[in-house]
């Protein structure tokens, strides 16, 4: 579910526009306009659970819970997810039970094809290239080197940084410290993936995942250390080349190219 909290597994399935169910679903306002945790913070206190392609089962932090199984109908509304034009949304009682802890009036809408939503040009895609109602790429990647020296770089009397902070599909170590930043291509297993984009990093990386409060970290120090063009960067964006798995302990292999002047920021 798009802006909820994440999930950790230990294998998962690669097509071409993500991870097996991930952010294929999402909630809009009842304008259609995607509602997300860089406005709403509290959103990241549910969880999604796939039960099915066209199921998944919602719950908050007190426990209850609800079902939405998109074989029981739905109505096609336009939402403003960039390149998806509309989407199916929820009906009856599952919209009514989210709007009251969202405290909005609110739909759940799903992506029932997730071929037609291409990755922008401006965000590194190449035609062909498709993605779920994810921001800028399928995956995005990150690496526990990075994170150790953003937390080198952060105030001594700030708590160490949890990655969950960053939201990344995968997270790898042994990479040099930002190394990722000059790779084109990534295999993590027997799957390959072309590296689209370095990711710029927004305001939801601020909340605090186990209080939801939002904070001035990381933003600030990034900003010290790895600002350009305005932005704040930390991970790069991925799109699958491969169908196939990936797991927990997979190897990883990347390409790189040598980045001149300040790329890397």
């Amino acid at each position: 579910m798009k802006s909820f909290a994440g999930e950790d597994v230990d294998s998962a399935v690669v097509h071409p526009w993500g991870l097996d169910q991930d952010r294929r679903w999402g909630l809009v306002d009842s304008d259609g306009k995607k509602l997300t945790a860089r406005k709403h913070n509290h959103l990241l206190g549910l969880t999604a659970r796939a039960l099915s392609e066209t199921a998944v089962r919602l719950s908050d932090g007190d426990g209850a819970s609800v079902t939405a199984d998109m074989r029981d109908g739905g109505d096609t509304i336009a939402v403003d997810h960039s390149g998806q034009g509309t989407a199916l949304a929820a009906r009856g009682d599952v919209n009514r039970w989210l709007s009251e802890r969202v405290g909005l009036d609110v739909r759940l809408v799903w992506q029932p094809d997730p071929t037609v939503r291409a990755i922008d040009p401006d965000d590194g895609g190449e035609p062909g290239e498709v993605m779920s109602l994810a921001d800028g790429g399928p995956l995005l990647l990150a690496t526990e080197s990075s994170l150790r020296q953003l937390d080198e770089w952060t105030d001594p009397e700030t708590p160490p940084l949890d990655m969950v902070r960053f939201r990344p599909n995968v997270i790898i170590d042994g990479a040099e410290p930002f190394g990722e930043e000059s790779w084109t291509h990534v295999t993590i297993g027997d799957v390959r993936f072309r590296v689209t984009m370095i990711c710029d990093r927004c305001v939801m990386t601020t909340i605090e995942p186990s209080t939801l409060e939002r904070g001035k970290e990381p933003i600030r120090t990034l900003a010290v250390h790895r600002q350009r063009d305005h932005k704040t960067w930390f991970g790069i964006r991925l799109s699958p080349l491969d169908r196939g798995s990936i797991h927990v302990g997979d190897q990883v292999e990347a390409a790189t190219v040598e980045l001149s002047g300040s790329a890397a920021g």
